[in-house]
């Protein structure tokens, strides 16, 4: 038994450890350019969540229901646009305020005509 508890204390103790790490992705509908931008405290998390929308054929987020439905989900794309670890310092608050101004840098790169909100 103590083998099986120290592992588990272990792997916990590695999950708190573990560094956050946030970012900013969009997913594209690759048949007319539209898309949503968005920013993630975990971006593995949603994109974990976006292939496994994709294999089932589920719409991952609501505002893209319209176009899922209509395009299908072979149509749209996953791309990380950019990453950033949460500082030791941080509080996850202003860990998301971070992530919220990263989005707003990259709304400004990107054409707003296209952006799905």
């Amino acid at each position: 038994m103590t083998g099986t508890s120290d592992w588990k204390r272990e792997l916990r103790n590695e999950y708190k450890e573990r560094k956050t790490s946030g970012g900013i992705f969009m997913i594209t509908n690759k048949e007319n350019g539209r898309y949503v931008l968005q920013g993630a405290v975990n971006v593995m998390r949603f994109q974990n969540r976006f292939d496994f929308s994709k294999d089932t054929g589920s719409c991952v987020l609501t505002k893209l229901q319209q176009e899922w439905d209509e395009y299908g989900a072979k149509a749209f794309k996953f791309e990380i646009l950019e990453e950033i670890e949460m500082k030791d310092t941080q509080t996850m608050k202003e860990f998301e305020e971070d992530l919220q101004l990263l989005e707003e840098i990259w709304a400004e790169k990107l054409d707003p005509e296209l952006r799905i909100f």
